[in-house]
């Protein structure tokens, strides 16, 4: 049985690193959660230093000193943790709320369909970010826990109803008709049958999810709505522009530009992980490679 699972694994593995943009997409991002892991153990805090402010990049400063003489470099390393965390955890808590509601609304059906449904549908008509302006003003987010919460409760829809439309594809197959028929209970049926067939789906879209909960976290810190920490990448936008100067073309633009490109490199490397991710829960993919 142990020995079945570890080939089930080592043959997952295996269709991601025949996929060369899933294997560079995985490689940043186990960079960068290397850098969540270790950073803050390996750097400490970072004291402001007046006199080294806005030093251009240099050996002792790869990418140069913000407006407190703090290396720029070392607060993006640090800033990694709190991101990643926020984004994780927005993606935990949208993943089980989305799968909870569609799962649900899908698998029993009637009345409890429509009025989840009917939920989920005024959920996806309001614009989101506005809404999480607006939240981030009434929930205190201080931290990536509650952060991520704030940014699941309004993101969960759109998966609720592809969670829907997947289980009552499931509900009219054969193996689940077979399990009716054996008079198995509704939850041995969720629990045993249907959540192992969703969990490809789960696990892609959970990628895709961290993706679009970085620009958010990053977009409500940059606005100033959100109480964090000064090294996350959406502080640091903030700083840059109200502290700096940076938008103005000062010799503080590099401090602007890293948080920026470290977003961009993030929202690459999961958009490319995502797509190994589809091929290895392929099983025609798979029985390929098993051959």
């Amino acid at each position: 049985m142990v020995q079945n699972r570890l080939k089930k694994i080592q043959l997952f593995f295996k269709v991601i690193m025949l996929n060369g943009q899933a294997k560079v997409g995985m490689s940043i991002l186990l960079v960068l959660i290397l850098f969540a892991i270790f950073g803050s153990l390996l750097i400490g805090d970072l004291p402001a230093q007046y006199g080294l402010r806005f030093q251009g990049p240099s050996l002792q400063h790869w990418l140069g000193t913000d407006f407190s003489g703090r290396d720029t470099l070392l607060q993006f390393i640090l800033g990694t943790k709190d991101v990643i965390l926020i984004a994780t955890f927005a993606g935990v808590f949208t993943i089980a709320i989305g799968t909870l509601i569609g799962t649900i609304s899908g698998f029993i059906g009637g009345r409890t369909d429509s009025i989840l449904m009917l939920i989920t549908n005024v959920v996806i008509t309001v614009p989101a970010f506005p809404v999480l302006m607006v939240l981030s003003l009434v929930v205190n987010a201080g931290n990536p826990v509650m952060f991520g919460l704030l940014l699941s409760l309004w993101n969960w829809a759109g998966l609720a109803r592809s969670i829907r439309s997947q289980v009552i594809s499931l509900r009219e197959s054969d193996f689940i008709m077979a399990s009716n028929m054996l008079g198995m209970s509704k939850k041995h049926i969720i629990i045993n049958d249907i959540f192992p067939s969703l969990i490809p789906y789960i696990a892609v879209n959970f990628v895709l999810i961290m993706r679009a909960s970085v620009l958010a976290s990053v977009g409500l810190m940059m606005l100033g709505l959100a109480p964090f920490k000064g090294e996350h990448w959406g502080m640091m936008l903030n700083l840059a522009m109200t502290k700096s100067g940076a938008m103005f073309g000062s010799s503080a633009a590099i401090y602007l530009i890293t948080p920026i490109v470290g977003i961009i490199i993030f929202q690459t490397a999961c958009f490319m992980f995502s797509k190994g991710l589809e091929d290895a829960f392929n099983p025609r993919m798979r029985s390929e490679m098993n051959d």
